[in-house]
């Protein structure tokens, strides 16, 4: 994510037909019968109430349809995934919406709503190491979470349409998920809106259809996915789809908005920008590139949504391209969406990296060196203020994103750019689809690189004192 501010970065009624699928040599039922609930709560301090415990989801298939005029949405979710405990009942993340039915596994099973949380106890229980399927409909008039950090997270109704976005949760405001990142999935997405409308989602586009007057817009993602990085961006858009590197590539301006204008001059490099940054970090991790560029003034900042970049209008309001902020949400793909953070409190591998791409691209564009860039933040940096968990009011701070990238190149200066650039890559490819923790990220670099560095990330990510700067190798 970047914030606009900071300019370096800073009907639907089907039947409930299910079939459960067990595991290969998994037990029909625990043996001990000792079924309990899941956590109504994943125990990240950063997002309180966010997330569930006792099952992992695999895959989230998803159907809605919107109706721009009434700002009505009515959906149904089918989710599939394994019990991690012998499970009575479990909770799933959702905002507002009504829920008419829920079944697992084919019956009906009674449900709850305490909160933004949905309590389903199913007909059985499900034993540890099962794989189960949950279907809900639901609807509803979408709306925001006042509680995020960025302000208003969530499902935006806008003038012909909708955008559903934001960090660090957004999607329990359009269907029933488990909203942390530390439980990532693969996503079908179906959209239906009125003729003539554009339904945007994440990763691989399919076969669009119209009946009736509307149309549905079908979207594929087959790589684990963290929930607030999917989005919906619905309205009168100019998509432009393509080939790119043997994927498609779908990007989307306002129809508003000028076809030569910065936004869309901007977006047209988008290739081009992940072919840089896959020279540096390893191959593009996903199998669509694309983004979108939204009108809407209540959309401050850009967002890496998986594969599929949403950037608001602050980031254009010069009328000039603007290409830095398309690095950074691109860098994003593999820093933050490929690998994800298990807990927010380590957010600085999501915008330390980001940040530090930004650099290295204005210095391939014949501008200030990286180490130039390094030095002007060096300077002025308030060290008082950590990078490593920085406290939930201060996720998206300067400290997250300008000493998280200071952080960076001090690993740069003190293992050489042969092992730097070897640390980045091994990491992305080594926990491609998967998540991550600082500790995992030093653990890793002083194996890559063959160098103790306990001292230098404490120093640099949360010292309260200015770190002496590493000498170059």
């Amino acid at each position: 994510m970047r914030p606009t501010s900071a300019r370096v970065r800073p009907g639907l009624a089907l039947a409930l037909v299910v079939t459960a699928v067990l595991l290969a040599g998994c037990p029909a039922a625990d043996p001990d019968g000792d079924f309990r609930p899941g956590a109504a709560d994943v125990g990240d301090t950063y997002v309180p109430g966010a997330g569930n415990g006792g099952y992992d989801v695999e895959h989230y298939r998803l159907g809605v349809d919107y109706d721009p005029p009434s700002d009505r949405l009515s959906g149904r979710a089918v989710v599939t995934a394994v019990a991690t405990q012998p499970l009575s009942r479990f909770n799933l993340d959702l905002h507002g919406l009504e829920v008419t039915a829920v079944g697992v596994d084919g019956d009906r099973a009674r449900h709850r709503r305490d909160g933004d949380e949905l309590v389903v106890t199913p007909a059985r229980g499900l034993a540890q190491g099962s794989r189960f399927t949950v279907e809900i409909e639901y609807a509803g008039r979408p709306g925001t979470q006042a509680n995020s950090p960025l302000g208003s997270g969530g499902f935006l109704h806008t003038e012909d349409g909708a955008i559903a976005l934001g960090q660090p949760y957004s999607a329990a405001t359009w269907f029933p998920v488990n909203d942390h990142p530390s439980d990532k999935a693969t996503y079908d997405i179906e959209v239906t809106v009125p003729d003539g409308l554009a339904a945007l989602s994440n990763g691989v586009p399919g076969e669009r259809s119209s009946a009736d007057g509307r149309t549905t817009w079908r979207w594929s993602e087959r790589a684990p996915m963290a929930s607030y990085l999917t989005t919906l961006v619905i309205g009168a858009y100019r998509v432009q789809t393509g080939v790119h590197a043997g994927k498609p590539i779908v990007t989307a301006v306002p129809e508003r908005l000028p076809a030569t204008g910065a936004e869309a001059v901007s977006l047209a490099r988008t290739g081009e920008i992940a072919d840089f940054l896959a020279e540096r970090f390893g191959p593009y991790p996903f199998d669509s590139y694309g983004g979108v560029a939204v009108s809407d003034p209540r959309v401050g900042y850009a967002l890496e949504t998986q594969s599929r970049p949403v950037y608001g209008p602050g980031f254009f309001r010069s009328g000039q391209p603007n290409f830095g902020v398309v690095v950074h949400e691109l860098a994003h793909q593999w820093f933050g969406d490929s690998v994800a953070v298990t807990r927010w409190r380590d957010i600085w591998l999501n915008e330390g990296f980001a940040t530090y791409a930004e650099w290295l691209w204005e210095e391939h564009q014949g501008g200030r060196p990286a180490q130039g860039t390094f030095e002007l933040h060096y300077a002025m940096t308030d060290w008082s203020a950590p990078s490593l968990d920085p406290g939930p009011e201060h996720m998206f701070g300067s400290a997250v994103y300008q000493r998280g990238a200071l952080t960076v190149h001090a690993l740069r200066r003190a293992v050489g750019d042969q092992a730097f650039f070897a640390i980045l890559r091994s990491w992305t490819a080594e926990r491609r689809g998967g998540n991550g923790t600082t500790d995992d990220f030093v653990e890793l670099a002083e194996r890559v690189s063959g160098k103790q560095l306990d001292g230098l990330f404490d120093a640099w990510l949360y010292g309260t004192t200015k770190p002496a700067v590493p000498q170059p190798r």
